[in-house]
């Protein structure tokens, strides 16, 4: 069966608490929220993580695996399943996405 389709109205944090905003880029689709897919941006706001005395907080998701067979406009579905690292300002990985559904009826594999 598949893991739940991510929608722009699921719960997205870095492993340091900030909070993500994902901007989807197709609106033809949806499960009660806009379906998400593997080039939506996501933003962070609120992460506190510093490297030693510097700050380098979470800014931004790469998204490094999505649906395998299934895509809204021809781009792969983002799921639960999917797997995106936090990055800073320079793109320096900083820890893996952490996502919480907010649907769980419609499931992409």
């Amino acid at each position: 069966m598949g893991d739940a389709v991510l929608t722009s109205s699921a719960t997205i944090t870095c492993p340091h608490g900030g909070q993500g905003t994902i901007a989807p880029s197709q609106t033809a689709a949806s499960a009660g929220a806009a379906i998400c897919t593997q080039d939506d941006q996501v933003t962070i706001a609120g992460c506190a993580f510093t490297v030693g005395p510097n700050p380098s907080p979470c800014v931004s998701v790469e998204w490094e695996t999505s649906a395998s067979t299934a895509a809204a406009g021809g781009t792969a579905l983002l799921t639960i399943g999917s797997v995106g690292v936090c990055q800073n300002a320079a793109k320096a990985p900083q820890g893996p996405v952490v996502l919480s559904p907010a649907q769980v009826a419609v499931r992409a594999s």
